[in-house]
């Protein structure tokens, strides 16, 4: 095989294992919503890294088994028994080896009569790492979208093709 040519494939090469990432990360963010939905404690628990973390407001739930507890919070029981849906929009990924970080909007739907009513609108980081298991969560953080700094610092930490800084609190 000639140089050009084995430069070539070492360049698809890399594009494929980009784009793996990318759709890996973008399917464990989609699968949040369903999990959450359906009150499956396991899924949302193997959608995190073992130490992994989610701040959303408040005491931020540390630890896998802290964050699947999610589900049997008051608050999010009186969302799923009302009917909910927790939607989330298509994240703007930054992929840096191991680790990688996504941003997206979310937002809460809970029926209302005849219809739904968005009850939560947010922006989210999450902070991934790659693990012999595939990319989890190491850390998530949501605010609320509701025209405070702290939610448009979530958008404005994350440029495109830019990782940024894992310990920094308010990022």
């Amino acid at each position: 095989m000639d140089r050009e040519l084995a430069e070539r494939l070492r360049m698809l090469e890399a594009k494929v294992g980009e784009l793996s990432d990318r759709l890996e990360i973008m399917q464990l963010i989609a699968a949040y919503g369903p999990a959450v939905d359906s009150m499956d404690r396991d899924g949302v628990a193997a959608l995190w890294a073992a130490d992994g973390s989610y701040d959303f407001g408040g005491a931020p739930l540390a630890g896998r088994d802290a964050v699947a507890g999610l589900v049997e919070l008051d608050t999010h029981k009186a969302y799923v028994a009302a009917g909910s849906a927790h939607a989330l929009t298509s994240p703007r990924i930054a992929v840096d080896g191991d680790r990688a970080v996504a941003v997206n909007c979310s937002q809460v739907f809970v029926k209302d009569g005849a219809g739904w009513r968005a009850d939560r609108t947010s922006a989210n980081r999450w902070d991934l790492v790659r693990t012999a298991e595939g990319w989890r969560v190491a850390r998530r953080v949501n605010r609320l979208l509701d025209g405070s700094q702290p939610a448009r610092d979530l958008y404005r930490r994350h440029r495109p093709n830019e990782v940024g800084a894992p310990d920094d609190p308010t990022a």
